[in-house]
């Protein structure tokens, strides 16, 4: 399992557009992704469940992967965010 800690920088936190980028890119990867924002987790995979964590800008979140590729898979989503997500 790896795990990875950011910060949310995208001017709209993680909504419409932004979820629908990191779902994407989650689901690239055949490893289980998951998202927690403070005590709520919720799956990467899921657009409803990204837009359902509420994720504003400057929140900080943490992304878990769990799986054979899980480290590609926190080196893809991890660009995602130094990209400005």
């Amino acid at each position: 399992m790896k795990q990875l800690a950011v910060r949310v920088q995208s001017e709209t936190g993680l909504h419409a557009r932004p979820a629908s980028q990191f779902v994407t890119e989650a689901s690239r990867y055949s490893s289980e992704i998951k998202v927690q924002k403070n005590e709520k987790l919720v799956n990467g995979k899921s657009i409803m469940g990204i837009l359902g964590l509420c994720v504003n800008t400057g929140d900080e979140i943490i992304i878990i992967a769990e799986g054979e590729d899980e480290a590609q898979a926190i080196e893809g989503i991890n660009l995602l965010f130094e990209g400005g997500l």
